[in-house]
């Protein structure tokens, strides 16, 4: 759920996503199922074992805009672990709201799930720039942004998001962005990280998708990408910079608040 060097880092049917992401799929494929859970693409590291539990959850704490459950029940692509957790959209959409976004940034959009999450509840005069290397997925959402009267909010760009992120960096856009979501290649999160935390304003958010990596990071050996996103654990957690939580929601969701 996508740039640092080639093309291929990023992309979700990129050879290197893949690579990072397949283990992931598995542990977390073997345990989502939608036949049991009803909520196709919802993960859970800690409650991913317990399909029922999961169930309540979200029945009792989801309140999912039907444009987003539409995004949500096309994913039948055997990739769809991918997408964002519904309920870690959710937390992060209220975080949004609290501290009144206006500017949103997305690293990795796959079919845009949280890219409609973060527009909808932006003024109308807000922006999500949403940063990918494929259009394909993207294409999924694109019509359901437009149904939900948002697309205007959404300003796709279709490159590396290094690339994007230095753009914006030198048009004069460094701490103007209130929330900012990394959820691409696992190998570049810390270039992502250092520069979505120029581009946050004090008192902005940065959530970083998958930092428990279905245990991964405990067990790192010969296991590239769960030794860059132990790493970067590791540094936020000494990062003098910024405020930190780390949540078991989702496949780990780390919370970075810039002081």
């Amino acid at each position: 759920m996508s740039l640092l060097g080639s093309i291929s880092k990023e992309s979700v049917i990129g050879t290197a996503v893949l690579g990072c992401a397949f283990a992931a799929g598995l542990w977390a494929g073997s345990r989502q199922s939608s036949s049991h859970t009803g909520f196709q693409g919802a993960k859970n590291t800690i409650l991913g074992s317990n399909n029922v539990l999961l169930q309540y959850l979200l029945e009792n704490s989801l309140r999912e805009h039907p444009a987003l459950k539409k995004i949500r029940l096309t994913m039948e692509h055997p990739y769809h672990f991918m997408m964002v957790a519904c309920e870690q959209a959710q937390l992060m959409a209220n975080l949004a709201k609290l501290i009144k976004t206006k500017k949103a940034l997305e690293v990795g959009v796959y079919t845009g799930y949280n890219t409609l999450n973060m527009a909808l509840l932006l003024p109308d005069d807000g922006k999500v720039v949403a940063c990918d290397v494929s259009e394909e997925y993207a294409n999924i959402g694109k019509p359901i942004w437009k149904e939900a009267g948002v697309e205007h909010k959404i300003d796709l760009r279709i490159k590396e998001a290094v690339q994007t992120l230095d753009e914006l960096i030198a048009a004069g856009e460094a701490e103007t962005f209130d929330f900012a979501f990394i959820d691409a290649d696992k190998e570049s999160y810390d270039h992502y990280y250092e520069k979505c935390l120029k581009l946050i304003r004090k008192g902005g958010i940065i959530a970083i998708d998958n930092v428990l990596f279905g245990g991964r990071v405990l067990n790192r050996t010969n296991d590239i990408c769960g030794q860059v996103l132990h790493d970067l654990n590791q540094k936020i957690l000494r990062d003098h910079r910024v405020n930190m939580s780390m949540l078991a929601v989702g496949d780990g969701l780390t919370l970075v608040f810039k002081l």
